[in-house]
C-alpha cells in the first residue's frame, strides 16, 4: 500500500472511524473537531499537527510518530504513548484530558502539560526533565522510577510522587501541594498548623 505525504492540510468534522485516514505523513496539518476514538494510527506520522478538540481516545499507535505535536481540548482516554516511535517524540498538550493514558519508559523532556486531567496516567520510568504541568490534575498519576529532574509542578494537584523512587532534583513544587511528597510515608499532617 503506498503511503501518502500530505502538507499544509486542515481536517474539520471528520468521523475517522467511518472514513479512514490515509496512512502516511501529515506535516503542519490541523485536525478539527474530529473523531479518531479506536482508530489504528499505527506507523502515521505527525509533524508540527494541531489536534483541537478532538476524540482520540483508545487510538492504536505502533510505531506512530508525533513530532512537534500539539494537542488542545482533546479527549484522550487510554493512549498508549509508550508504543510510538521514540525518535524526536514531542508534543504539547493544552486543555486534554489523558486519563489512563501510558507514558511507560517514555523520553518526553520538555513536555507541556497544561490545565489537563492526567488522572492514574502511568509515567514509570519516564524521562520528564524540564516538563511543564501546568495547572493539572494528578490524582493517581503513577511515578514510579520516574526522571522528573528540573520539572515544574508548582500548579499542580492531587499527586503522589515517593522522593524515594523517582529522580527530582531541582524539581520545582508548591508548598501548599509539597503534602504529595509526604504521603506514602503514612503520616499526618496538620495544614493549619
Amino acid at each position: 500500500m503506498r503511503e501518502v505525504y500530505i502538507i499544509d492540510e486542515n481536517f474539520e468534522n471528520i468521523d475517522f472511524t467511518q472514513k479512514l485516514l490515509d496512512l502516511g505523513e501529515y506535516e503542519n496539518c490541523t485536525f478539527r473537531n474530529c473523531n479518531f476514538e479506536y482508530v489504528n494510527l499505527s506507523e502515521f506520522k505527525f509533524t508540527d499537527c494541531e489536534f483541537i478538540e478532538c476524540n482520540v481516545s483508545m487510538t492504536k499507535l505502533v510505531g506512530t510518530a508525533f513530532r512537534e505535536a500539539v494537542f488542545k481540548d482533546c479527549k484522550m482516554f487510554g493512549m498508549a504513548f509508550n508504543d510510538c516511535n521514540e525518535f524526536g517524540m514531542s508534543f504539547k498538550f493544552e486543555g486534554c484530558v489523558l486519563n489512563n493514558s501510558v507514558f511507560y519508559q517514555s523520553t518526553i523532556r520538555k513536555t507541556i502539560f497544561k490545565n489537563s486531567k492526567l488522572i492514574e496516567v502511568d509515567f514509570s520510568e519516564a524521562d520528564l526533565m524540564n516538563a511543564v504541568f501546568s495547572g493539572c490534575d494528578l490524582s493517581g498519576a503513577i511515578f514510579d522510577r520516574t526522571s522528573l529532574e528540573k520539572a515544574d509542578l508548582r500548579t499542580s494537584f492531587n499527586y503522589t510522587i515517593n522522593p524515594a523512587l523517582n529522580k527530582l532534583k531541582k524539581t520545582k513544587f508548591s508548598l501548599s501541594e509539597v503534602h504529595g511528597l509526604l504521603r506514602q510515608l503514612d503520616i499526618e499532617i496538620d495544614k493549619n498548623s
